[in-house]
């Protein structure tokens, strides 16, 4: 039935969840969800209703011509799913959408209004997935929001802007809290599925978006709970309840680069100071002497900084020294020689840089997608992961409305 232990599976080659049928009410909160299980093979048909879901809508349109077929935002996280349209306020719909629950493994939603209970009455083998922005239940359970609204609240938003807070925080973008939740959703649907291998009963996973971005925090909710202390948004680099230095440098054109954690280990301390020593750079830099010092004392620890001076202005020495020769060097070579050395540096790339990266081309992660409809092919971002036996891929582009009724009657 499943294909997560290789029970169920085709063969080498087929993707991880070949045997499984997820049912999916279509949904801004499940959509991510739903594009993970689909791309790693189970059979997942997106239900909307007539004339299609309102994320269909969604800006920015293929050629910047809008059309339910066209949105991008859709394209993106509709990925090899199967579309079919059903009324559920007729009889015929609602008879419809009961058939496609019997024959689900999973049904996948974001409907506060679904008959959870009932539905798994009905079906005790099935593993029913809400995912709200709140969770089905708690005094909250039916406040609406926003990929906004729930970042805000959920405490990412307070850890990302600028060292001026005089600027107001800043929302990431990329629709995070939904990517986050749907990650979530993903993996907690997988653990239910091989629960039901072992028992055969199915079980309702209820995800909060709201309680998914706050575990998402780094150390800001655990700073609070463990210490009480609030940390700080810095620009560009960790929040911290303590200041830290700036990590962003220009290169010797005045692009900016990032100079990441500066040498904390002996071994990093040595890369340091041989780079310097290579470039002949090593008189130059005033603070040698306490990269040495770094490494003779053997390292530093994040811990110590809050107290220990030494420790403080050593550390402090090797962010100094890499923006030092960061600003007598292009940003990629920087990159590529500090990575060499052993050191956690790297380049501000723009999207286009991202998707263009030799490593990444070569690791396969742009994933070309076939738009026969219009005639054209897509770039679309691929996995993190290749998995050789089992693996990850775009079966087929979003659905069009209702292009799979006949599939599913």
């Amino acid at each position: 039935m499943t294909g997560i232990d290789g029970a169920a599976m085709d063969g080498e080659g087929a993707g991880p969840l070949v045997g499984l049928r997820v049912v999916e009410l279509a949904s801004e909160w499940t959509a991510y969800a739903g594009k993970l299980l689909a791309d790693l093979g189970a059979e997942t048909v997106l239900v909307e209703p007539p004339g299609g879901h309102h994320t269909r809508s969604y800006a920015p349109f293929s050629d910047d011509e809008p059309g339910p077929d066209r949105s991008l935002w859709f394209w993106h996280y509709n990925t090899s799913k199967f579309g079919v349209t059903v009324d559920p306020g007729s009889d015929t719909g609602r008879a419809r959408l009961d058939a496609l629950f019997d024959r689900a493994d999973i049904v996948l939603h974001g409907d506060r209004d679904l008959d959870v209970d009932g539905l798994r009455r009905a079906r005790p083998a099935a593993i029913v997935v809400s995912v709200t922005p709140f969770g089905r239940t708690g005094p909250r359970a039916e406040e609406h929001a926003t990929d906004l609204t729930l970042l805000a609240a959920g405490g990412p938003v307070w850890s990302c802007g600028y060292d001026d807070h005089s600027i107001a925080p800043v929302r990431g973008g990329g629709n995070q809290a939904l990517h986050i939740g749907g990650v979530h959703a993903a993996m907690a649907t997988l653990v239910a599925v091989l629960h039901r291998n072992i028992t055969g009963a199915g079980q309702h996973v209820d995800v909060s978006l709201y309680a998914a971005a706050n575990v998402s925090t780094e150390a800001a909710t655990y700073e609070w709970l463990v210490a009480r202390a609030t940390v700080q948004r810095q620009t560009c680099r960790h929040a911290g309840v303590f200041p830290t230095a700036s990590s962003l440098a220009p290169d010797v054109r005045g692009r900016l680069l990032h100079t990441g954690v500066p040498p904390r280990t002996v071994k990093e301390f040595e890369a340091l100071l041989g780079w310097l020593h290579d470039l002949d750079l090593a008189d130059e830099f005033p603070e040698t002497f306490f990269l040495e010092m770094g490494r003779d004392r053997g390292g530093v620890h994040l811990s110590e900084l809050g107290e220990d001076v030494e420790a403080r202005e050593i550390f402090g020495a090797g962010r100094d020294a890499l923006v030092f020769i960061a600003s007598r060097m292009l940003d990629h070579d920087f990159f590529v020689e500090g990575q060499k050395r052993g050191l956690a540096v790297g380049i501000i790339a723009a999207p286009e840089d991202v998707i263009q990266d030799r490593h990444f081309v070569e690791r396969g992660f742009p994933t070309p997608v076939e738009h026969e409809d219009i005639g054209r092919t897509f770039l679309y971002p691929g996995a993190p992961f290749a998995a050789g036996r089992t693996p990850w891929r775009i079966a087929r582009r979003a659905p069009h409305v209702g292009e799979h009724d006949r599939l599913f009657p």
